[in-house]
């Protein structure tokens, strides 16, 4: 039970990776924040952990807009009175040429996905206790990429390099900060991929269950991995190993 009495927060709670984490979380004792764009998405997940026998709450919020987050953060130290995990799942990728994308969908992007992790680390720190940690999503997109998802790659390295820097920040207060870079997971956010059911890009490979990254992104979060702080580790079947 390694979240016994621990709060945690996980991003894109409603679905996908980020449901597997909030399950997870909850089913090992945590207090669990489900914050979701959809709040009945995150609402289900609710619903899921209280059949468990689990606790939590369930939070509407578009991660691109910094009073929201405040919100969140505000709610969950309200409802549990400190945070002690930050889990950063919501994401969105565009699927446009450079030269054709608008400057605004550019740049939304980054807001969403880096924007966010910003977002939740300053106004989220400020409330964690030591031996708290964080845990960002990246992809292997930052690794090898494909065309016309720039703007995604682009900012899930931009998240590998931020997770590096604030982790020697946060090193004096003991929070640790790390990040998890998927592969191909079967969630709806693969299939709907334009360029995945075009044939553009090729789903090769082992292809992961959400609870596989939940493990991953549980482990790190965890006292499990109190000596890993300020890295990334790729969970992506050895898909990076026949790019």
């Amino acid at each position: 039970m390694r979240f016994t009495g621990k709060t945690c927060i996980v991003t894109g709670g409603g679905s996908g990776i980020g449901r597997a984490t909030c399950l997870q979380m909850a089913a090992e004792g945590g207090n669990v924040v489900v914050a979701d764009l959809h709040l009945d998405a995150a609402s289900a997940t609710v619903s899921a952990i209280a059949a468990a026998g689990g606790h939590s709450i369930a939070v509407a919020v578009d991660v691109g807009d910094t009073a929201q987050v405040q919100s969140v953060i505000a709610q969950a130290v309200a409802q549990y009175g400190a945070i002690d995990v930050i889990v950063n799942d919501a994401a969105m990728m565009t699927f446009t040429p450079i030269v054709e994308t608008v400057e605004s969908d550019f740049f939304h992007v980054l807001t969403t996905n880096l924007g966010s992790v910003f977002f939740f680390a300053k106004y989220g720190a400020p409330h964690m206790r030591p031996g708290s940690s964080f845990v960002n999503l990246s992809s292997v997109h930052a690794h090898a990429t494909t065309p016309n998802v720039v703007p995604y790659a682009s900012s899930k390295g931009a998240i590998e390099a931020f997770t590096r820097g604030f982790s020697i920040e946060m090193a004096s207060r003991q929070i640790r900060v790390n990040a998890v870079a998927p592969g191909a997971v079967d969630t709806p956010m693969l299939w709907n991929n334009p360029n995945v059911k075009s044939g553009a890009e090729k789903v090769t490979g082992a292809i992961g269950k959400p609870e596989d990254l939940a493990a991953a992104i549980c482990f790190l979060a965890s006292d499990d991995a109190k000596f890993v702080n300020g890295t990334t580790l790729i969970v992506d079947g050895g898909r990076l190993d026949s790019l």
